[in-house]
């Protein structure tokens, strides 16, 4: 399922979920997704990778509108946060102001994959 795809409802980003959490790459995952609504929902928890890479997700989720609403994404290598996505401004920092969205500044250090992060 193309991640596009499982914003059309609970049932289907669960099961986009579910299907990351059995990639081979991925060792364990604690990502949930859950809702009081039939419109939004929310995803929450860390994929663990090999190597020690750890993603923490938060998202909110729209399903009527079909997008992410809201979002952070941390990686780490062990306990050391490499980098970070979230949504919020930040005017006081110049070189993240000119952004709607913040990307950490990251350089990495080898050729591995650590996480496709799409939105």
């Amino acid at each position: 399922m193309a991640p596009h795809d499982a914003l059309r409802s609970l049932a289907a980003y669960a099961s986009y979920v579910a299907a990351i959490g059995a990639r081979p790459t991925v060792q364990r995952s604690t990502l949930v997704v859950w809702s009081d609504s039939p419109y939004t929902g929310v995803a929450e928890g860390e994929i663990h990778l090999a190597k020690g890479f750890r993603l923490r997700v938060r998202e909110e989720l729209d399903f009527e509108a079909g997008l992410i609403t809201a979002y952070g994404y941390e990686v780490y290598r062990r306990e050391e946060r490499l980098y970070w996505y979230d949504d919020f401004p930040h005017p006081n920092d110049p070189a993240l102001a000119p952004t709607t969205h913040t990307i950490s500044m990251f350089r990495p250090t080898s050729n591995e994959t650590v996480f496709p992060l799409r939105r």
